[in-house]
């Protein structure tokens, strides 16, 4: 055991997919693709005289995610300002939330490729408005774009319950599928609509205690806030056995080095100086428009995952991989619904349709096979027309041209064969072209059994049908 443990809670922040900004009517757009300060408005540049009028979608969008974070809903919410000055923030303050956030207490379970379950505490979700966009030039000067200034932003900050960097993974990718989920982000890091900021300090093993921390930042992948995480677990731990401590500061994360490095000494919340803002009005939430949002919930990926194992019977990887994306599990469970035996569909979706689909660069809702053509394909090697060599090929047709499964068997010739008469000449044929194979098998080397059934299938272009060449092949070898 470590004489030392990690004790890690993550602060998510959310950009929320609505079509204008949080405060005020400037259009949300992409704030890498888009021009430079084409999206801004008065009120978005901190201009006097201006007021800001919350947005109701990003409202409803927040209270989505509380809920299926499970949290405690606050009927009562209302607005602060977190007051400091940096180039990105023109107004010199953040509109946030402080005391009365839209959602507390809540938890995940989040469960690891061990299969062992971590349940991670919530500790609250709350609104609030994004910042600027600084880039630094070589010359020393920056630039400030304030398209992204305004934009609805949720932050999600967990309890301290993690305790190492694959959990602190396993975490982040969980709250970015619920996301995903339920169509408020995309969960795109590289471009920063999605946030994820370790908090990370050490402890004697064993204990309880909460030690100085520091805040990780500029992490767009997980696989950097894992190796972010590591680092900073041996940093600190190596600081502290050297008799050194730990200072209360934001650290970067140096992607060339492989290491994290120091940026400002962390603030705490009162050197923001927080106080009601008093341009925004406090909002009640009615227990209606609550029920409302919470019976519009999808179901969620861990939910989805139960249910493929539990109902459908399906392995715990293969239900994980169905889920994972939200648009894969629909077309998976429209296919189901439609009559596929959801195993067989399974199958032909991850190891079939997924590589297809990889290769082309294609996602799912825009490739030719419906899921209702792919029960079509199924049925007929349910039916014996083909068999299951048969259908990756009528499959590969269906994918690149569209179509059914029995048009496509039909125009290529495709159906099984399964008289007897032409299986047995063939395979008379292959015995009587490879005798020294023949007696081999006969004098004991039963593997080259398999040799045979593939001359026959190659011989007949793979439309025998492997049940009927295996009973005739082994009559004949008999004899």
């Amino acid at each position: 055991m470590s004489k030392y443990e990690a004790v890690i809670g993550l602060e998510v922040h959310a950009e929320l997919m609505t079509d204008s900004k949080m405060f005020c009517g400037a259009p949300v757009v992409d704030s890498v693709e888009a021009e430079p300060n084409v999206a801004v408005r008065p009120l978005c540049l901190g201009m006097p005289g201006t007021l800001p009028v919350a947005n109701k979608q990003a409202i409803e969008y927040a209270l989505k995610v509380a809920l299926a974070l499970n949290c405690d809903i606050n009927k009562f919410n209302r607005f602060d300002r977190k007051n400091y000055f940096y180039p990105d923030l023109p107004k010199g303050y953040q509109i946030s939330q402080l005391d009365h956030p839209i959602g507390v207490n809540g938890y995940v379970d989040v469960t690891l490729e061990s299969g062992e379950v971590k349940h991670i505490r919530v500790r609250r979700v709350h609104m609030e408005e994004d910042t600027g966009k600084l880039t630094h030039m070589a010359d020393g000067t920056s630039l400030v774009d304030y398209n992204r200034a305004g934009v609805p932003l949720l932050e999600i900050v967990s309890e301290p319950d993690i305790h190492s960097a694959e959990v602190a993974h396993a975490y982040a990718t969980h709250l970015r599928q619920i996301l995903r989920y339920l169509e408020v982000n995309s969960g795109d890091l590289e471009k920063g609509v999605l946030r994820v900021e370790p908090n990370i300090s050490i402890r004697p093993t064993g204990t309880d205690e909460l030690n100085t921390r520091t805040e990780v930042k500029n992490l767009n992948s997980f696989r950097i806030l894992y190796m972010a995480s590591e680092y900073e677990i041996k940093r600190q731990t190596a600081l502290i056995e050297s008799g050194g401590s730990v200072v209360q500061e934001t650290r970067g994360w140096n992607e060339e080095r492989k290491s994290t490095f120091s940026q400002r000494i962390k603030e705490d919340a009162h050197d923001y100086r927080y106080f009601p803002d008093p341009d925004l009005p406090a909002i009640e939430l009615d227990q209606s428009f609550i029920d409302a949002v919470r019976a519009g919930l999808p179901e969620l990926p861990a939910s989805k995952i139960e249910r493929y194992q539990t109902e459908m019977g399906l392995g715990a990887a293969d239900a994980k991989q169905l889920a994972a994306e939200k648009r894969t599990a629909i077309w998976f469970d429209a296919a189901v619904t439609a009559g596929g035996d959801p195993k067989a569909v399974a199958n032909m979706l991850i190891n079939n349709l997924s590589a297809m689909m990889n290769e082309s660069g294609q996602a799912i809702d825009d490739i030719a096979v419906t899921p209702d053509s792919l029960v079509g394909l199924l049925v007929q090697v349910e039916k014996g027309v083909i068999n299951k060599n048969i259908a990756k090929e009528v499959l590969a047709e269906m994918f690149a041209n569209g179509g059914s499964a029995a048009s496509i068997i039909a125009a290529k010739g495709l159906a099984q064969v399964s008289d007897d008469g032409p299986i047995r000449d063939v395979i008379s044929t292959i015995l009587a072209n490879n005798p020294n194979e023949l007696a081999a098998y006969k004098a004991g080397k039963t593997k080259l059994r398999g040799f045979f059934v593939g001359q026959v299938m190659r011989e007949m272009k793979g439309k025998a049908n492997p049940a009927v060449v295996n009973q005739l092949l082994d009559e004949a070898l008999k004899s």
